[in-house]
């Protein structure tokens, strides 16, 4: 073959070559897109980016391995915390997957805690109506979620609500599903108890008590020798009026 010829292979290698280079923007775009399609595929395949709209859609498993969750707090009631779930957003397609997502609320109970009235008045002025929260999932009980809800701090820290409203004597320590399944569980239900029993010595909240000089006046003043006392002063003194007329 003279030189400068090409064999049938290498131009068929070189038409190629040119036309992959002509389409290489499409060729990345392709690529780009089946791979942020496989990530979003996969992220539905475990409800990774799933915003659940009521307590039954939340798997079981999510459950029994006590996933936390984000969510932005709606509003308060005596049932508990009104909360929309903010599942977690996958970049460059956050604007597709707000289309899947449907309206509805989440009612999140304080799991391990009985709140008093007072506690009930402070968690409205504790909490802001569109503040983000974390609620770590214990037990499901028809429509509501028993949890852990946590406050973002600065940097990595959180404040647990349930914690704070034991700790400032608003409420009594109740059952934590699971508690004796779950080492981790067990830990925290001892914090609650904790924290429960500080509360009753520094006499705060429900467990505040009268003085030794409130207690004492209180029997004086109540006492019935003081009583009649105070009767017959009364006495003497509208006799002496009658007889000073």
């Amino acid at each position: 073959m003279a030189a400068g010829e090409e064999e049938p292979g290498d131009n068929i290698v070189s038409r190629a070559a040119k036309l992959a280079d002509k389409h290489l923007y499409l060729v990345r775009n392709i690529s780009t897109g089946l791979a942020v399609a496989g990530v979003l595929l996969f992220a539905k395949s475990i409800k990774l980016v799933t915003k659940f709209t009521c307590a039954k859609d939340i798997p079981e498993k999510f459950i029994k391995k006590n996933v936390k969750l984000r969510g932005k707090l709606l509003c308060i009631t005596e049932r508990g915390l009104e909360v929309e779930h903010v599942p977690i957003s996958i970049p460059f397609i956050a604007s597709f997957q707000k289309r899947w997502y449907s309206d509805g609320s989440l009612l999140i109970r304080l799991a391990g805690v009985e709140l008093t009235p007072s506690g009930k008045i402070w968690l409205q002025e504790k909490l802001q109506p569109s503040q983000m929260l974390w609620f770590q999932l214990l037990k499901r009980e028809e429509s509501a979620l028993d949890c852990f809800v946590m406050i973002p701090r600065r940097g990595l820290f959180s404040e647990c609500v349930n914690v704070e409203i034991l700790k400032e004597g608003l409420g009594k320590v109740t059952h934590v599903p699971r508690f004796d399944e779950e080492p981790a569980l067990w830990k925290f239900y001892k914090r609650l108890l904790k924290e429960e029993v500080k509360a009753q010595n520094k006499g705060k909240g429900l467990w505040k008590q009268e003085s030794r000089l409130d207690i004492l006046t209180n029997k004086m003043v109540n006492n019935t020798v003081v009583l009649k006392l105070k009767e017959f002063t009364r006495f003497i003194i509208n006799m002496w009026k009658k007889i000073e007329r």
